[in-house]
C-alpha cells in the first residue's frame, strides 16, 4: 500500500524555483533513496514532507490523507532522523530520549517502555546512563536515529544518517534501517554515499536543479545508459587538450571532468581503453591511473546531472 505521496510539489524563494513539480510515492515497507547533488532541492523536499515548510503547488498525502503544516494527524506518523546531531550533549541517551518522547506527547511508562525498546534497537541499553558528550560519532548517530523511531513512525525520513562514521557503525546503522522497513516502515533516505543507495533502496529518484530527472529500481535506471561501461581517468597537465581529443573517439559517447579526473562513457572499454590510452599520450598529459567500471547508480547519476554525487 501506498503511505507517502508527493504530488507535483513546488517551492520558490523569490524567482529561484529550489523545487518544481517534484513527484513521487513510498510504499509500506519500501525504501525510497531520494539522491542528487548539493542544491538540487533534497532538503526543501524534505522540509516540505515533514510539515515545516508549506509548498507553493502541488499536494503531499501520508496514509491516504492530506498532509501540510498544521496537520498534527499525520506528522505524528513522521520520524525526522536530520543530517545534524539533534541531541543535548550533558545528558544521557536515556535523559535524551525521555526528553524527546514527551515532546513526542508520550509520558510515564509508556514513555520509559518505550525508551527501553529504542535503546535495544540501537544497541546502546548499556550505554544508557553515559552522557552523550562521552559517545563515538557512530554512537552518537545510532541514538539520533533512536529519537526518530520514539514515536514507532509509519514514515522514517533519513537525512544522510551515515556521514562521518566509521565502516563499522555505518553497517549497524544501516542494518537498523533494514529492520524498520522489513517491519513494514516506509523509508525515505538521502545519502552522499552511492553504495548506501545501492544497498538499501527499492527505487531511487534523482533530483537535480529542482525537479526528479530519473525514477526506478537500480535495474531501471542503469537501462536508461544502456550497457555502456565507464573508463575513469586521472590525468596531470594538459588535461583541456585530452579531453578535447578524447571526445572524437567514435567510441566515446560522453565525456565529463571533475578536477583532474575525466570520465568517459564508452560502449566497450575493453576495445576502447587502448585508443584511450594512445589518444592521451598523444596530447601529451601525464596519465597517473585508469580504471574500468561496469554501470551502477554512480553511472547514472553522472549520465542525468553531470556530478558527482558527493560535490
Amino acid at each position: 500500500m501506498t503511505f507517502l505521496e508527493v504530488e507535483k510539489v513546488s517551492k520558490s524563494y523569490g524567482s529561484n524555483k529550489a523545487v518544481e513539480e517534484v513527484s513521487f510515492s513510498i510504499a509500506e515497507g519500501e525504501t525510497y533513496g531520494l539522491l542528487g547533488p548539493n542544491g538540487a532541492g533534497k532538503s526543501t523536499t524534505i522540509s516540505m514532507i515533514v510539515g515545516v515548510l508549506r509548498p507553493d503547488s502541488g499536494s503531499i498525502r501520508i496514509g491516504g490523507r492530506p498532509h501540510g503544516v498544521g496537520n498534527n494527524a499525520t506528522k505524528a506518523q513522521i520520524g525526522f532522523v536530520p543530517q545534524e546531531l539533534a541531541l543535548y550533549p550533558d545528558l544521557s541517551a536515556w535523559d535524551n530520549l525521555m526528553f524527546f518522547a514527551r515532546l513526542y506527547g508520550v509520558s510515564g511508562a509508556e514513555a520509559r517502555r518505550r525508551c527501553g525498546e529504542v535503546l535495544e534497537l540501537i544497541d546502546l541499553a548499556d550505554r544508557a546512563r553515559e552522557n552523550v558528550s562521552a559517545f563515538s560519532g557512530g554512537m552518537a548517530r545510532r541514538l539520533n536515529i533512536g529519537v526518530g523511531l520514539l514515536n514507532r513512525p509509519r514514515l522514517l525520513i533519513l537525512d544522510e544518517p551515515a556521514v562521518g562514521v566509521d565502516a563499522q557503525s555505518r553497517n549497524a546503522i544501516l542494518e537498523s534501517i533494514q529492520r524498520q522497513a522489513a517491519e513494514g516502515v516506509a523509508v525515505l533516505y538521502t545519502t552522499h554515499y552511492m553504495e548506501e543507495a545501492e544497498r538499501l533502496c527499492d527505487r531511487v529518484g534523482i533530483i537535480d536543479l529542482g525537479r526528479i530527472r530519473a525514477e526506478g529500481t537500480q535495474r531501471e535506471l542503469v537501462s536508461q545508459v544502456g550497457e555502456d561501461d565507464t573508463i575513469v581517468l586521472s590525468l596531470s597537465g594538459g588535461t583541456e587538450r585530452a579531453v578535447l581529443a578524447l571526445k572524437k573517439i567514435p567510441q566515446v559517447r560522453e565525456v565529463s571532468t571533475e578536477g583532474s579526473e575525466v570520465r568517459l562513457l564508452v560502449r566497450d572499454a575493453r576495445s576502447t581503453v587502448p585508443l584511450v590510452l594512445e589518444t592521451v599520450a598523444d596530447s601529451e598529459t601525464v596519465l597517473r591511473s585508469v580504471e574500468v567500471r561496469e554501470p551502477d547508480l554512480e553511472t547514472v547519476f553522472l549520465h542525468l546531472t553531470g556530478k558527482a554525487l558527493r560535490n
